[in-house]
Formats: structure tokens, sequence, C-alpha cells
């Protein structure tokens, strides 16, 4: 093996440790994140908030990170230090469960509710500003669907650590036990802090500092092709899964159908969707990105429409939520590696925190916008909107696609 050989051989070994630190450090981080987030509302509810309190402590966990995405991005790109970044979201997301095991008061619950969501946010825009400064061009794709694979697994395990922990408390048992299980939480997501010790500082490109620079880098990025329907994608999707969430217990109940079955459903479509991005590199071998990226919001579009049928019983869903789950899966990945390819290499960070600002502003409006729907149509309505959104969005990847804005 000659020099160049053996430093390419060493620095190809170094980079898939680095890539294996990571994806440990996003295992133990989702897994503290979905263990401790019905636990704030727990907590809340033992100390005894109502619906409304609930709601406001719910809010203050998107509200800091929709002011602070793109700021916190552009800081990322201006000093390359990713990895600062990503220690500071870890310590955010250990500390704020301990904190609020330890608190006995509302206001303190949505304190550490804020924390707990800014901690997600800088962590994941270092995260993802780490796979896209550490993967090579081609190989986007693959690591975005690992990344988001270990993501997934980390929401399968999160919630049901918390129901094994909870059990069948209630009243001042549950304040007990669920101190006790926010523990658990704030150290499973400590425990990543070794792993980002392990991530190697690489030199990433850094953005340019000038005032007119950091004045037209949003607007810039928005009009670079592909970036917006990349995002419009990725926000119909990922509300997508939050309106099943909410809203499938609901149409189970009016349609006759017990709450462990439901359950079953929505783990199916959970599991389905980490499988197809373990499987993402075959797909694309076999198709493009763009195909893939328009399948994955009409796919979802139509599983949707079939689960939301009126009369559509258990053996519908039993098939159309595991085929729903599949498109879902595949669309996060791809929509990750749209956005970083659309925007410099200067300016990813930044690009990436404007894709979580996406999600979180959808977050808040398409919940609501289904609210008001389900209010007149049932819970199917809320699931015929969510397909609604999901054509449209297909629709505007497809056009983008026929331009030539979707790189293949």
């Amino acid at each position: 093996m000659t020099g160049a050989d053996g430093h390419d051989h060493a620095r190809g070994r170094g980079m898939a440790r680095d890539f294996a630190a990571l994806l440990g450090c996003v295992l133990l981080t989702q897994v503290a994140l979905n263990l401790a987030r019905p636990l704030v509302s727990y907590r809340a509810i033992a100390l005894g908030a109502d619906a409304t309190t609930i709601g406001l402590i719910t809010a203050a966990y998107a509200l800091l990170p929709v002011l602070v995405a793109v700021p916190l991005g552009r800081v990322t790109d201006r000093s390359g230090r990713t990895t600062a970044v990503l220690a500071l979201g870890v310590v955010l997301l250990g500390v704020a469960p301990l904190a609020l095991s330890a608190t006995d008061t509302l206001w303190a619950v949505g304190l550490a509710s804020t924390a707990l969501g800014f901690g997600h946010l800088a962590f994941m825009i270092a995260a993802q500003g780490t796979v896209a400064a550490r993967s090579e061009t081609g190989a986007l794709d693959r690591a975005f669907g690992l990344f988001t694979a270990a993501a997934s697994a980390g929401q399968l395990v999160g919630p049901l650590l918390a129901g094994a922990l909870l059990g069948t408390a209630s009243g001042d048992v549950l304040l007990a036990a669920s101190r006790q299980a926010l523990l658990v939480a704030g150290v499973t997501a400590l425990l990543a802090l070794p792993l980002v010790v392990l991530l190697r500082r690489r030199a990433v490109p850094r953005a340019d500092p000038s005032p007119e620079g950091e004045r037209t880098r949003v607007l810039t990025l928005l009009g670079r092709p592909g970036m917006r329907p990349g995002l419009l994608v990725s926000l119909a999707l990922l509300a997508t899964i939050d309106l099943l969430t909410a809203y499938l217990p609901l149409l189970g109940e009016q349609r006759g159908i017990a709450p462990a079955v439901v359950g079953v459903l929505l783990s199916a479509r959970a599991a389905t969707s980490l499988a197809s991005r373990l499987l993402l590199d075959r797909l694309l071998a076999r198709w493009s990105r763009p195909v893939l990226v328009v399948a994955s919001a009409a796919g979802s579009a139509v599983a949707l429409v079939a689960a939301a049928w009126p009369g559509a019983g258990v053996a519908v869903l039993a098939v159309a939520l595991p085929l729903c789950g599949v498109f879902l899966g595949l669309g996060q990945p791809l929509t990750m590696t749209l956005t970083v390819r659309s925007a410099p290499a200067s300016s990813r960070s930044t690009a990436l925190a404007l894709r979580l600002l996406a999600h979180r502003v959808g977050q808040v409006a398409v919940p609501a916008a289904a609210g008001l729907v389900a209010g007149v149509a049932g819970a199917a309505g809320a699931l015929w909107m969510a397909g609604g959104l999901l054509g449209v969005a297909a629709g505007a990847a497809a056009d983008s696609a026929r331009r030539g804005a979707i790189e293949p």
C-alpha cells in the first residue's frame, strides 16, 4: 500500500468512526427526547395543569426554535464549529429533563420545555451540518438515510420506554414516577457527550461574514433551484406524521377500533419508515432522486386518502398505514440532501436551519388548520387535509423536477 493509499485508507476509517459516533449521538438523544416530551405533559398534569396550560407548555417547546433557528445556523456556518454546537445541544437535552425532574411549579415546567426545544434544535442543526460537511456529495443520500434511520429508532424506543417507566401511575404516584423517568431521560442524553468528544475536528467551509451576505443569505437560499419544493415536501411529510399521531386515535374511536390496535398501526407506520430509510441506497440505484421525492409526497397522499376513506376499517388501515410509512420515511433524508445540494457549501447549516424552521412553522400552522377541519368533518377530515397538502407538495416537486431544478 502506497503512502497516499495508506493516508486515504486511514482517513476513510476515521470518517467511518466519526459517522458511527454521530449516529450513536443521534440514537441516544432521540431516545431521551422522545422519552422526555411525553413526560413534560405528564409532569404538568401531575402538577394540576389544564388543557390550556398543556397547550402553552407545548408551544414553549417550539417558540424559541422558530426565533433562533436561522441565526443559529448562520453562527454555525460562520464559525465552522459544528462539534461545539452539537455538544451544546446534548447538554441542554440532558440538563432540561434533569431540571424538570426537580421542579414542582408549572412555570418551571414551561422553561424546561423551552430548553428542551432549543437543545433539540441546536443538536439537529449541528448534526445535520456535520453530515453535510463530512460526507462526499455522492454519498449524502446514504448518509442522511442512516442519520434519519437512527432518529427513527430513537423515536420508536423513547415512547415505549416512557410507557414502561410510568406504567399505570396516576396522581401523586405519577409525580414520583415522572421524576424518575425524567432522570433516565437526562442521563440517556448525557451519555452522548463522550461520543461528541470522539468526533474529530475537521475544517468546514465558513460563510461570508459580511453584513450584506448576512442580510441576503436567507432570501438567496429560498431562490435557489430546488430549495422551496424541498422545504414544502419536508414540511408536508413532517406535519402528516404529527397529524397521524394526533388524529388516528380519534379516527379509531369513531370507527370502533380499539386503542391497542391503533397503537400497533402507529408502530407499524414507524417501523416501515425506518425500513425505507435503511433501504434508500437500493431504491436510489433503481430510481432517481426527483422520482423518489415526488413519490414520497404523492404515495403518502394516496395512502392517507385510503386510510381516511369513509368506512375504511382495520384491514384497510393495516395496509394503508405501513405503506404510508414507507413513503413518509423516504422523503426526509431525500429532502435533507436536496436542501444541502441546493445551498452553497458555506451556507449549508443555514439552509438546514431554514428547513428546521419550516418544520416548526408547519408544526404550529398545519395542526391548527387541521383542528378547524376536523371540527367540521371529523378526524378523517384532518387526514384528508394532510393528503391535500402532500398532493400540493408532490405537484410542486414534480414541476421542479420537470424544469431540472431537482438534481438526479
